[in-house]
């Protein structure tokens, strides 16, 4: 991004792409999650959301398992600020 002149400052989010599978508890991302927020997603506390909102939090765990043995990529957190 930084080589075509982006102003990209500490706490941008960065994505390279998503990576799903095939069936929806493999499913990579919020719009797919929501088929295209056609479908609400329910929350713990009943309420129930299509996309992600100014203020709200994204947490991101990750691990990879194969052959008995797992690794875990730790968490990454950041709250969505609103556009200026």
């Amino acid at each position: 991004h930084t080589v075509n002149g982006c102003n990209v400052k500490v706490g941008d989010m960065m994505a390279s792409g998503t990576i799903s599978g095939p069936a929806p508890d493999s499913y990579g991302s919020m719009l797919e999650l929501t088929w295209k927020g056609t479908k609400p997603l329910k929350l713990k506390d009943g309420s129930e959301r299509k996309f992600i909102n100014d203020g709200d939090t994204v947490i991101m765990r990750g691990h990879a398992q194969k052959n008995g043995l797992r690794i875990g990529f730790g968490e990454c957190s950041g709250k969505v600020m609103p556009s200026k």
